[in-house]
């Protein structure tokens, strides 16, 4: 009963009635077929498909997990809430780590009237939104500062970094601020820790607890590690000098990693960390190697020519190199408080090809595919599989670092761009708070399998 509560945080019920039996599995048979869902209806509503709701119940295990594994999570979650045999399959098919199905990307956000624990996901698929109770500290007390495989990275009132999952309301404590590089505690008279110092070469400037954050963090990472099955590797980029530190499960502090600077994004391909800064160079890092080995992929740029810059891996396996330019509003008025100050003017994508070592400008993405950027890992799926998606869109949240930490209340740059012309749309009606900014999550049920020291 306790992982139906867990499904009910989702799907808002853990029963299921006939007709929204039949609602859930015309979509999974229309994949099973091959069958357009409308042609389905046309078949019930003649009376050559019949729903015999016993017999869906007592379908066998290995039939049941085939089906399971051909959904998304909403759905996936629905199913195992019907009924005690369907949940065994749900458990047996995450237990067993056999649910592959790629996952469609939710917008995360909070909202003021509903509560300092609560959490959003909408859905861009269903175009709904899920409300979620999320476990201490208040999610909308936390700074958002990264999200990837399902799992929010979040700083605490204390500066201390938890990954959280929304869905399932798993959290696991990260290693303590106080083992990031540069990072030393002051103590009071009693010895409990009441500010940070944080310094590099220069003089150390002091920070209230929850202040440090605000300073010391730009995005965070959560990878699957190669090197172990089911395990994972957090990537950490921050101040000073936007460098990196990463921590593995049993790790107690954060490792430096003392080469390379002003890093804006990274992702984690074949075993390598690719990274890239603001000047535009692509970096690799073997994580495996001892010291950690650094080698320059390409060189930066002559010339800084954007706000913000992201490393992708395609579908089609090519590293892309997305460019995303901001600016004041065009006709906008002088400033006015909650307002948008800058917004995406345009994004640009670059192939990087590792052989010529060179950046070839795409002007539209293979495979029909769609860009996230945000806080998020960022992301490049097929629209083929995820056929509620744009081709050729960027879906983007606000990310500039500037604007989400320091001004909490101004209006956020969201959208869904067209690459091919900039032209930029809503995504939703604003239904969110500007704080903590909204950021895109992958829905996922999986389970980390080891905790980290702290």
């Amino acid at each position: 009963m306790a992982t139906f509560s867990k499904a009910s945080r989702l799907c808002g019920a853990v029963t299921m009635q006939p007709k929204q039996l039949w609602s859930l599995l015309s979509r999974i048979l229309s994949k099973l077929l091959g069958l357009p869902g409308i042609l389905l209806k046309k078949f019930r509503k003649e009376g050559v498909t019949e729903l015999d709701a016993t017999a869906l119940l007592e379908l066998p295990q290995d039939v049941l997990m085939d089906i399971f594994g051909t959904l998304e999570v909403p759905d996936l979650i629905r199913a195992g809430s019907v009924c005690s045999s369907w949940y065994a399959t749900y458990k047996c098919l995450l237990d067993l780590r056999q649910y592959k199905q790629p996952q469609t990307p939710c917008l995360f956000y909070t909202c003021e009237s509903a509560g300092s624990n609560v959490g959003f996901l909408y859905s861009l698929k269903e175009n709904r939104s899920y409300k979620l109770t999320l476990p201490e500290p208040p999610i909308r007390s936390r700074l958002l500062i990264g999200s990837s495989n399902g799992w929010l990275i979040t700083a605490d009132e204390r500066s201390e970094l938890h990954l959280v999952n929304p869905i399932t309301g798993e959290q696991v404590a990260l290693p303590s601020v106080i083992t990031i590089e540069h990072v030393k505690p002051i103590f009071d008279a009693s010895g409990t820790i009441h500010m940070y110092e944080l310094s590099y070469e220069t003089p150390p400037d002091l920070f209230d607890l929850g202040d440090l954050r605000d300073e010391l963090y730009f995005k965070a990472f959560v990878f699957p590690d190669p090197s172990t099955t089911g395990s994972y590797i957090v990537v950490l980029i921050h101040e000073p000098y936007s460098r990196l530190s990463f921590a593995r499960p049993g790790d107690d502090k954060w490792t430096w990693v003392g080469q390379g600077s002003q890093y804006k994004d990274c992702t984690y391909v074949d075993g390598l960390l690719y990274t890239v800064n603001y000047s535009g160079e692509i970096d690799a890092f073997d994580f495996t190697a001892s010291p950690v080995k650094m080698t320059v992929i390409l060189k930066e740029l002559k010339y800084p020519v954007c706000e913000n810059m992201y490393i992708i891996q395609a579908p089609w396996g090519d590293l892309l190199h997305v460019w995303r330019t901001l600016g004041v509003p065009p006709n906008a008025p002088s400033w006015v408080p909650g307002k948008c100050l800058f917004e995406t003017l345009k994004i640009q994508v670059h192939k990087v090809d590792l052989e010529a070592k060179q950046r070839v400008e795409i002007n539209r993405l293979q495979c029909d595919s769609v860009l996230f950027l945000g806080h998020n890992d960022s992301l490049c799926l097929s629209a083929q599989v995820h056929p509620e998606l744009k081709s050729n869109h960027a879906y983007f949240t606000d990310d500039f670092k500037e604007v989400t930490v320091l001004l909490k209340n101004c209006i956020r740059d969201m959208g869904v761009m067209d690459l091919e012309n900039s032209v930029n749309k809503k995504i939703v009606s604003q239904i969110w708070s500007n704080w903590p900014c909204p950021t895109w999550i992958t829905p996922n049920l999986m389970k980390l399998n080891q905790a980290f020291n702290r």
